[in-house]
């Protein structure tokens, strides 16, 4: 099943102002690489070469040597690719970290000009140590993950002109029809539970057995688990902790993540490499402390404080035990701590360009996320329960410190309401912000 998907208008810009540059789409396993491009192959060029280092090893061997445009494609050739027509040509390198001479020779095929180039791979920054000199000035690269909520609802069929109503009653601080509400709602608590890993929406929206929506879940988390172990070097056994404790860490309350609860000596110099490793890897996005409503936030932020979020909450969702989904279909998105319902709203922020901040000065007046948004701080607290109006320590911020802010935002279940400086929006609303 083929998605609708944002990034392919990035693709498309780089076909038509960059192309004589290589492009390069990371992002972590089973976002959807490969699919994209070779649906823009297929809508866009009469050939398309397609070279999956890790499916077909053998093929690293056109890259031994000499790696000079005329030998590399010569050598391709003679192993069964192509075929190469000049100007007409996409070149897909897949898995490009398996092969590091490949990312070398860029350079040389991009400077060539004969053929496009686009290179997709996972772990990318983490794998490349070994290469030997970087395509800087000949590469274009753009981040790819999977299906944010707008996606979701284009997937399940759900009409432009209704996105549109959606976005501009928001936009326009006005409530959302009831009908449309509690649609939009229902498809939420879908999308908390199913995610966005293609794979897992195909399979959600063409059978109707859940448990094997789950199951494919866990196929990927396992491929997750395998990746630490072949990529991680030295920090495998750390790197698979860290990972695994991540669920738990955010089902407490406060979500901060606590290194000494992986082990007793557990410290942020011991698991720096480890949590690097994963955030390179795009399974995790860190949130870090900031003792400041200050901007900029990297200024005042605590690198050894910080809350760790999955890249995908239906993954995320299939990680703890019992039956969760069932619950949060029902209606309860509060399980766990509310920690559903956090993650997605850090999984859309990243999505949409944001870095992840969180308040905490001394323990007191926590406020879930700090967003930059042009020149202003934002703040959004995000509230999973009925009791969503109660929030003790963003009234108190707003009451000492209100000048600093521009937008205080509380995501709810609720629908758009304002009182006085603070906007209460549906939580599906950091999907159109």
């Amino acid at each position: 099943m083929i998605f609708k998907r944002k990034i392919y208008n990035k693709i498309e810009y780089w076909y038509k102002n960059n192309h004589n540059e290589a492009l390069l789409i990371k992002g972590a396993r089973q976002v959807g690489k490969t699919t994209i491009v070779r649906e823009f192959a297929r809508d866009n060029y009469n050939n398309f070469v397609e070279i999956n280092f890790e499916q077909t090893p053998d093929a690293k061997q056109a890259f031994a040597g000499s790696r000079d445009a005329n030998t590399v494609i010569q050598r391709l050739s003679l192993m069964g690719y192509g075929p190469f027509v000049p100007g007409k040509t996409l070149v897909f390198f897949d898995e490009i970290q398996s092969c590091p001479n490949a990312r070398t020779a860029i350079k040389f095929l991009a400077e060539d000009g004969r053929f496009d180039y686009i290179e997709s791979g996972s772990l990318l920054g983490i794998n490349y140590k070994d290469v030997s000199s970087y395509p800087v000035g000949f590469e274009s690269q753009i981040e790819m993950y999977p299906l944010d909520f707008e996606e979701f609802l284009w997937a399940k069929g759900v009409d432009e002109n209704t996105i549109d109503y959606v976005k501009r009653a928001l936009s326009a601080q006005e409530s959302v029809d009831d009908f449309t509400h509690a649609i939009m709602m229902k498809y939420y608590r879908e999308f908390l539970v199913v995610g966005g890993m293609p794979k897992v929406v195909s399979t959600f929206l063409s059978n109707s057995d859940f448990n094997e929506t789950i199951r494919q879940q866990k196929i990927i988390t396992d491929s997750y688990r395998l990746d630490i172990s072949k990529y991680a070097d030295t920090q495998k056994t750390k790197a698979k902790r860290f990972f695994d404790a991540i669920p738990s860490q955010l089902a407490k309350e406060r979500k901060r993540f606590i290194l000494s609860d992986l082990e007793a000596s557990g410290s942020m110099q011991k698991y720096e490499d480890s949590a690097q490793w994963l955030s390179d890897a795009g399974v995790a996005y860190f949130s870090f402390n900031t003792h400041s409503l200050q901007m900029p936030f990297e200024q005042y932020e605590n690198r050894n404080l910080f809350k760790v979020y999955l890249l995908d909450t239906g993954l995320l969702c299939s990680l703890w035990s019992g039956a969760i989904q069932w619950e949060v279909m029902q209606g309860d998105i509060s399980v766990n701590e509310g920690a559903l319902t956090e993650n997605f709203v850090a999984a859309e922020l990243v999505r949409h360009g944001y870095t992840l901040h969180y308040y905490d000065h001394k323990s007191r007046n926590e406020l879930d996320f700090l967003i930059r948004e042009k020149k202003f701080v934002t703040i959004i607290e995000v509230k999973s329960g009925s009791d969503y109006r109660k929030h003790a320590s963003l009234s108190n911020i707003l009451e000492n410190s209100s000048d600093s802010i521009e937008r205080s935002i509380v995501l709810c279940r609720g629908n758009v309401e304002k009182a006085g400086e603070i906007l209460y929006l549906p939580l599906y609303a950091v999907a159109f912000l």
